[in-house]
């Protein structure tokens, strides 16, 4: 059984200003796909969602070649934002109208890929290959 690692993040220069969203993909500790683009003007809340999305998209995408190729069998994601992972592990309430849309765009994707999926809050300095991604743009 092997495991998905997903590794996201996202920021605004001025929250709300120009935005980035960043990501890695990890399969028995290497890296199978990257992604880093420039989403408009956002806050940094914004930010954090869209790359979850973003992220949950490619999966969707690459979902039978992670299952036939790779033998997925789950999905961890790794984020520094404590609210996108509270709310998606549905620990805290959701009461911003957006980010309602963005949880609920969130569980149709898990219930596209049909795989266990999990979310962890980790620090900063360990989410920095994310980061970087991130801060090129």
């Amino acid at each position: 059984m092997f495991k998905l690692k997903v590794f996201t993040d996202g920021g605004s220069k001025g929250n709300p200003g120009p935005a980035s969203i960043g990501g890695v993909f990890y399969i028995d500790n290497k890296k199978i796909f990257q992604f880093n683009q420039s989403i408009g003007i956002a806050t940094n809340n914004d930010a954090e969602y869209q790359a979850l999305i973003y992220a949950l998209e490619e999966i969707k995408k690459q979902k039978e070649k992670l299952a036939n190729d790779f033998k997925v069998e789950r999905i961890d994601f790794y984020s520094d934002s404590r609210l996108l992972v509270s709310q998606a592990n549905g620990f805290f309430k959701v009461k911003n109208g957006k980010i309602k849309e963005y949880i609920l765009k969130i569980r149709m994707l898990e219930q596209e890929i049909n795989l266990p999926i999990f979310y962890h809050l980790i620090p900063r300095e360990k989410n920095k290959e994310a980061d970087k991604l991130v801060n090129i743009l």
